[in-house]
């Protein structure tokens, strides 16, 4: 199964950048994983709509497609290993994972997100949301394959 992170803008911070990188070479030991970083045309209404039809456009059909967002559910580690074990299970091809900017995600992307997913109930800039995904991605393998990463 793959999985791909769907962004609209580079991280402001280099280290944000450094850590998903690294945590993408990680990854790759275990799973596909990308990033698609989205370029738009300035969005000077403020409207996420706009941006929300440009993050939809990206998702392969036949994919999952987990939004992030305050809203969605929370879960621990091992709940989150559990639900990729679940799409494997299921022949899933693959997951994009949709991170708004900092509009959030219109209606419409809530909408068609197959899972609304909330890291915490903490507020995260968009980029460090974005190295915590990875970094829980990464968990999640090496919990899956009982390696002592997670304790």
């Amino acid at each position: 199964m793959k999985h791909e992170l769907l962004l609209l803008g580079r991280a402001k911070a280099s280290y944000i950048e450094e850590g998903i990188s690294e945590y993408i070479k990680r990854l790759s030991h275990y799973t596909q994983f990308s990033v698609n970083l989205l370029k738009g045309k300035k969005n000077k209404a403020n409207d996420p709509k706009a941006e929300g039809r440009l993050l939809l456009a990206q998702i392969p059909s036949g994919w999952q497609a987990v939004a992030l967002d305050p809203l969605g559910r929370q879960f621990t580690s091992e709940e989150f290993t559990a639900r990729i074990n679940t799409w494997e299970r299921q022949s899933v091809k693959g997951v994009c994972y949709l991170i708004g900017g900092p509009l959030g995600l219109s209606d419409e992307v809530r909408n068609r997100a197959d899972l609304l997913f909330s890291l915490s109930k903490m507020t995260f800039t968009h980029d460090m949301a974005r190295l915590l995904l990875v970094e829980q991605l990464y968990r999640a393998y090496t919990i899956k394959n009982g390696e002592k990463y997670h304790k």
